[in-house]
């Protein structure tokens, strides 16, 4: 009898996972590789319990995922946003300093467990960013990514320690956005002799 509960719980939690997935708009590829659900058992989760509940489905995205480090620092917002959701994910124990040191090959796989905290830390990215332009898809890849090292990486800013994402290629050291603005902006005048007294 344990045996059976134990197996209902895992597959409980997988498809708690997928529907989170799918509530996410995450591809049919990305949701099988955390969950380990078949592509026809996340289709029919998907119209039985998102499409034929309420008549609103959730969109669902076609063809490969995305796969382009340069969409994170693209722009001074882009290169904000990713910051801000590499430092969650660090907070969620997804990125730790063991993680990055491992090569590729003992980095830790994708399961249940690292997928709930995927979309916990997803979460609350999307809470803290007003408008947030990284999708969830996205963000899967941006995490694999500074977990892989090979193109993204997690950095430090020089003057204040806030966490940075970089291209590993990056020669100069990282200087957060705001502290760039702070070092560039014109100096303050200073306050007249008469008027100080």
């Amino acid at each position: 009898m344990r045996i059976s509960d134990d197996r209902y719980s895992r597959d409980r939690l997988r498809l708690d996972l997928a529907l989170r997935f799918i509530h996410h708009e995450a591809r049919t590829h990305t949701i099988r590789m955390w969950t380990g659900l078949t592509d026809d058992r996340i289709r029919k989760l998907y119209r039985t319990y998102l499409h034929e509940a309420d008549g609103s489905g959730v969109p669902r995205h076609r063809g490969k995922s995305p796969r382009q480090a340069a969409f994170f620092t693209r722009s001074l917002r882009m290169r904000r946003e990713a910051a801000v959701f590499a430092s969650v994910s660090s907070l969620f124990g997804l990125i730790t300093a063991q993680s990055i040191m491992l090569d590729r090959i003992a980095q830790p796989g994708p399961t249940v467990a690292r997928g709930a905290l995927l979309c916990e830390a997803f979460e609350t990215y999307s809470a803290l960013v007003n408008e947030p332009q990284i999708s969830f898809e996205h963000a899967v890849y941006l995490l694999a990514a500074l977990l892989a090292g090979d193109e993204l990486r997690v950095s430090h800013c020089r003057d204040c320690a806030g966490v940075l994402v970089t291209d590993r290629l990056a020669l100069r050291t990282p200087v957060c956005n705001d502290c760039a603005a702070v070092k560039f902006s014109p100096a303050t005048p200073a306050p007249d002799a008469a008027t100080a007294t």
